[in-house]
């Protein structure tokens, strides 16, 4: 049976699968990124875990190929640059590097357009020309496809919509040093930081109080609001309210079918995604107005990433 492997790069986790031509994630393993700040040893644990996923296999496999999303990453260059929320700096040479350790056809695209691709192949994008797809982990992605086919820019880093500044200049940095950049809102560590805020901004007792930022988890923020915790339902509302503008004026750049949401923010469920869904119908020019659908992943969650970044792959590979 051919199969790709499927990296997904993140700045907390680093997860990689055996994906076949329908985007079944048959083995999937995970370790985390920030414990490996040395490129080449990081790159021999990926090659160690790859090597265990396919000895744990019950058959022979043919690996056609390696598909990487990165946050970053260039998809003409073979480069990560300059991002954010991972150790190495600078322009990264991490196609070139690896491939030196693993001589079999790899790609390499940012993180949210692949995992855009990967819905185009596998998921609800299967059934649509337009729609972004958004990724909402550490930070904040986005991969754009229109008239079928992925924007993908003259360097490959179109797509770089967590960094529009939503604040005229005067907001929290993101990890770029944009100043009231998306992504520092509308994020995992957006939400976490949202938290502090509302803290800041009002007088309603909440489990967060005696909570410190680093031990604050997006599980446990969706569990106090289902619980009631008032600071827990503002902050997700006042999440939700950004996301939806600059949803909103995302809209008047593509027209897009839908906004596909993937990444842990999503599982938050019904606190981020009913008031997403009523700002953005207040924001939206009246000409789009109903005609933007909010969908989650056609994808399974857990594996979205990993089927994504196999897409690569798969949608170069004539016997797919």
């Amino acid at each position: 049976m051919n199969l790709v492997v499927g990296i997904d790069i993140g700045g907390t986790k680093t997860k990689i699968g055996l994906v076949d031509k329908n985007g079944n994630c048959l083995e999937k393993t995970f370790f985390r990124t920030q414990e490996f700040p040395d490129l080449d040893n990081y790159q021999n644990k990926i090659k160690e875990e790859i090597d265990a996923l396919i000895a744990g296999l019950d058959f022979e496999p043919t690996i056609i190929g390696c598909g990487i999303g990165a946050p970053n990453a260039s998809s003409k260059r073979g480069t990560i640059e300059n991002a954010a929320n991972l150790k190495w700096k600078g322009t990264v040479p991490f196609l070139e590097k690896f491939q030196e350790k693993w001589d079999i056809p790899m790609r390499i695209m940012n993180d949210a357009s692949a995992a855009a691709l990967g819905e185009l192949l596998f998921g609800n994008g299967r059934t649509m020309t337009d729609f972004i797809a958004i990724t909402l982990g550490t930070g904040f992605g986005a991969g754009i496809v229109a008239n079928g086919q992925l924007i993908d820019g003259f360097d490959g880093f179109a797509g770089e919509l967590g960094h529009v500044d939503m604040t005229m200049g005067d907001g929290r940095l993101t990890g770029l040093g944009v100043k009231g950049g998306l992504e520092a809102y509308v994020s995992a560590t957006g939400l976490k930081r949202t938290i502090l805020y509302m803290q800041s901004q009002y007088l309603d007792e909440s489990r967060f109080r005696s909570v410190a930022f680093n031990d604050l988890h997006g599980e446990d923020i969706t569990k106090a609001a289902e619980e009631g915790d008032t600071i827990a339902i503002k902050a997700f509302d006042y999440t939700a309210k950004i996301m939806a503008q600059a949803l909103a004026n995302f809209t008047a750049f593509t027209q897009p079918e839908a906004f596909v949401l993937m990444g842990g923010l999503v599982n938050s469920g019904k606190w981020i995604l009913e008031p997403l869904e009523k700002y953005l119908d207040e924001f939206l020019l009246e000409v789009y107005r109903g005609k933007v659908k909010i969908l989650q992943s056609g994808m399974e969650g857990k594996v979205a990433a990993i089927c994504g970044a196999a897409a690569l792959i798969w949608e170069k590979n004539t016997e797919k």
